[in-house]
């Protein structure tokens, strides 16, 4: 399954936009739909104001009226593989003595993988693709503030059977539910937005014991408009993007140079939990990995050599691990090899990140480096024609990227286009999008 998972790689570790995505499973929800949100860059808790608030932020949906289909569909990375894309659906109507209701699906074509069996053999071609299905309301709290919540149904089909390599009692495919929660404040020129989306259980396909946790998100933004006179208005979007999932390093606390308990082993926090200790478990919690800095052999239950408290191989792709070996190389902060002599061994990982010391070699600072910051700007001449400019920073991810669009509205149709810039060779790079909407007044 080589082919699969490289684009299963592909997909959800680089095309997503949003900084430590390897540590959640279902990451697909967090591609952005909509041309005009992409336009701007992704910007739109705060906004939310069509039927795409069944995505961004559900409580948007109180303030609107009528009723409203929309839809996109792109071919998702075209650069990389013509089989995979994305389609979005929504719809939302306004319900006078109940609120707004509406719900979208969402639909990821992975494409035809070949299938290997455990010798890397060729074996039969199957199909990979994952869907979400999500019920939305949204209702006033009073005339300037509203809540929403949806509801969602998430499928994944990774593989038509497992290989005869993998262990586990389970399946390569999972149906699983989340929960959103929304709130949308109006003040007399600005909007401020809150959510937070896919709260729910972990999800396990093969090895029920190595469940990841879902890409539980949470977004906080404003919306206003900086000018405004009888044709043209011109309007300023800004979101902030924190991935509530805390996961913690395994750790030699006893320092035999081996993670040998349940305790010592690696571990994400439940959602509820995770919830504020993402806030910790880069630098509060995660200060001390308790890297041993000896020369001592263990082995392990199968006979592998640890040293230093983590067991690698080559195809682990660490630089320095060549055949034969089973055991860690650590390299210093520039990137050097470092021999098991060396009074800096185990300090930095094979990644050059600092591994051992205490908490104050990080910083809170470092969990604001892990957010992803969205910024827009939206041009509109009459409510026909609209221009978009946007920007996606991703520190951690390294993903920066301007985005342009464009909108025309006429009647009760309208059509948006988005593009999404970048440096050569990114995969999102390059990417057109575009989506249509219909409203339908009451």
């Amino acid at each position: 399954m080589s082919k699969f998972f490289f684009k299963l790689i592909v997909v959800f570790l680089i095309s997503i936009g949003y900084s430590s995505p390897g540590d959640a499973s279902a990451v697909f929800l967090l591609i952005s739909p909509g041309a005009s949100a992409v336009g701007t860059g992704e910007a739109q808790v705060a906004k939310a104001d069509d039927a795409y608030a069944t995505y961004f932020n559900p409580a948007g949906l109180a303030f609107q009226t009528g009723q409203e289909y929309a839809g996109m569909h792109v071919n998702w990375l075209p650069g990389l593989a013509d089989d995979i894309y994305y389609e979005f659906a929504a719809y939302k109507r306004h319900i006078p003595w109940l609120g707004t209701v509406g719900g979208n699906i969402i639909f990821l074509n992975l494409g035809e993988q070949q299938g290997t069996d455990e010798f890397g053999n060729p074996t039969d071609n199957f199909k990979s693709y994952m869907w979400a299905l999500t019920a939305s309301y949204g209702t006033k709290i009073n005339e300037t503030s509203a809540w929403g919540a949806n509801f969602k149904l998430i499928h994944q089909k990774l593989a038509d059977s497992a290989t005869a390599s993998e262990t586990g009692t389970g399946k390569p495919y999972s149906t699983d539910f989340a929960f959103d929660v929304g709130y949308l404040k109006k003040f007399k020129n600005l909007n401020l937005g809150f959510s937070i989306a896919n709260i729910g259980p972990e999800v396990d396909f093969i090895d029920t014991q190595q469940a990841d946790p879902l890409p539980t998100n949470m977004k906080l933004g404003l919306f206003t408009t900086l000018y405004e006179d009888d044709t043209k208005k011109l309007n300023f979007l800004f979101d902030a993007n924190k991935m509530l999932v805390a996961r913690y390093e395994s750790m030699d606390w006893n320092e035999n140079g081996i993670i040998d308990s349940s305790k010592e082993e690696g571990f994400f926090d439940p959602w509820y939990k995770a919830i504020y200790t993402s806030w910790l478990d880069d630098w509060y919690y995660g200060g001390d990995r308790n890297i041993t800095n000896n020369n001592d052999e263990d082995v392990n239950d199968n006979g592998d050599i640890i040293i230093g408290g983590y067991a690698h191989f080559e195809e682990d792709g660490i630089p320095g691990i060549t055949e034969g070996d089973s055991f860690i190389r650590t390299v210093d902060e520039d990137g050097n090899l470092l021999d098991f002599n060396d009074p800096n061994y185990g300090i930095y990982n094979s990644d050059g990140v600092k591994e051992k010391g205490s908490g104050d070699d990080r910083s809170f600072s470092d969990e604001l480096d892990d957010m992803v910051y969205n910024l827009g700007f939206e041009f509109w001449y009459t409510d026909n024609f609209a221009i978009r400019l946007g920007y996606l920073h991703d520190k951690e991810g390294n993903l920066k990227h301007p985005t342009l669009g464009a909108g025309i509205n006429f009647g009760q149709y309208g059509f948006d286009l988005g593009y999404i810039l970048g440096k050569e060779g990114e995969p999102r790079s390059n990417t057109l999008l575009f989506s249509l909407n219909m409203s339908i007044s009451d």
